[in-house]
């Protein structure tokens, strides 16, 4: 894989990166209709197999927030195209990483000595690469260490990179009319995810309040060796929880790594009321016991109560059926506005009660089976129907509290992994945690 001597940090690179590639991809559509033309019969299979590698090409480049964008995608399978999802997933742990002189200069410039004089080895050679720093191995007193380093100008390009994808994001999720309170959230825990000394203290914290949950471990973190570009934590045997499944495990071991998972989450959620808002495959590792193993903290995101009660309220089935009690929440978490018309009243409460039926189903169940095709399906056919909706489209989309994003997203996250798994969860053992 090529190394990158330089990323693009100042406005007008990253602005001319991705107008190079908007001429790409209407070369790509220009192409697709001429022989459309010839074959009537075509799909866009070709079409979108080439715009997901020019897109994906140009911003593996770029890095940052606007890959950042990317491996979120990666995780919304029911949103984009296969092809989309596919290559957007490589952002996750496989991209192009740093030459190793700009690595030694990070050091210099945030240690005052190249790596070499700080650890007893340290490999030049990145291990993987993802959308905001890479991963290196090291050696000290004995210890294997992993050592991630944060691409240059990174924290500088949020603003941009927000500027930039905004547009692409009201047209794609139907957010005519939104508030700059949705972009300002994203826009602050990718600046959250920056800071390495933020994260080193959101890692211990989590490390010491889930100590005792079974089957997750967690690596140790080492301050003397970190700071606001660079944390130094234990190195984690094992593999990618993409590349477990991948194993076809017994469903005994897939059963163990996902109720360690859901467990982790629901405890976060729950007890801790704040979670790792980030559950992609490159952020979890399994060991040869099939232990689960979370090494990434950067994205943490605390749930008020004043959004929480009233958002699990509505996983319970007899709130759900009570449609007084179900639309006074509604307006409690945003959802509905006191000056909607009856129209836009019955309209999002309809849209939002088929919503909620499906998405709490594994809430409405002592234990429930991730393989059940009939759920994911059932999410996906919402996704498609919400889509292209037309009357959704001409609606205002400025609807529901700013938490949803990152709560929402961490649970169509957490399902992703588990359907993945193809894990059977028992839904409330959670709750000995608690008590």
């Amino acid at each position: 894989m090529n190394r990158l001597d330089s990323i693009p940090t100042n406005k007008i690179d990253r602005v001319t990166k991705l107008v190079t590639t908007g001429v790409k991809i209407g070369g790509n559509y220009l192409k697709y209709y001429g022989q459309k033309m010839v074959n009537p019969d075509l799909t866009k299979d070709a079409l979108h197999k080439d715009n997901a590698e020019d897109i994906y090409d140009s911003l593996k480049e770029l890095k940052g927030s606007a890959l950042k964008v990317a491996q979120m995608l990666s995780m919304e399978k029911n949103l984009l195209p296969q092809s989309y999802v596919e290559k957007f997933s490589l952002s996750q742990f496989s991209v192009p990483p740093l030459s190793a002189p700009l690595v030694m200069k990070t050091f210099k410039s945030y240690f005052g000595k190249e790596p070499h004089m700080l650890f007893d080895m340290f490999s030049a050679e990145s291990i993987n690469a993802a959308s905001i720093g890479q991963v290196h191995r090291a050696k000290k007193d004995g210890k294997d260490l992993a050592v991630k380093i944060q691409y240059p100008g990174v924290r500088e390009s949020i603003g941009t990179d927000i500027a930039l994808v905004k547009p692409i994001a009201v047209r794609m999720f139907n957010l005519q009319g939104a508030s700059d309170e949705y972009f300002k959230e994203v826009e602050n825990k990718l600046i959250e995810e920056t800071d390495y000394v933020l994260e080193l203290q959101q890692s211990e914290t989590i490390r010491k309040a889930c100590a005792h949950l079974q089957n997750i471990k967690f690596p140790t973190y080492y301050p003397e060796l970190s700071c606001e570009k660079i944390i130094t934590m234990d190195w984690m045997k094992g593999i990618h929880l993409s590349e477990f499944c991948k194993t076809e495990p017994s469903q005994e071991k897939r059963n163990k790594v996902g109720q360690a998972l859901w467990d982790f989450y629901m405890y976060q959620i729950h007890v801790l009321k704040k979670f790792h808002a980030d559950p992609h495959p490159g952020n979890f590792l399994v060991d040869e016991d099939a232990n689960l193993m979370a090494i990434d903290f950067g994205c943490m995101k605390s749930i008020p109560d004043d959004f929480y009660f009233p958002y699990f309220d509505l996983a319970k089935k007899e709130n759900l059926d009570d449609s007084v009690f179900f639309n006074q929440k509604l307006y409690e978490l945003e959802i509905l506005k006191e000056n909607d018309s009856q129209k836009e009243i019955e309209f999002f409460s309809t849209l939002f009660h088929d919503l909620l039926t499906v998405f709490t189903r594994p809430y409405q169940q002592e234990r429930f089976d991730f393989s059940d095709t009939s759920f994911s399906d059932a999410i996906a056919q919402l996704s498609e129907k919400f889509a292209n909706d037309k009357t959704l489209r001409k609606m205002d989309g400025n609807r529901g509290s700013k938490h949803f994003i990152y709560v929402n997203r961490t649970f169509f996250g957490l399902y992703s992994l588990l359907f993945d798994l193809k894990a059977q969860i028992d839904i409330f053992t959670y709750d000995r945690y608690v008590k």
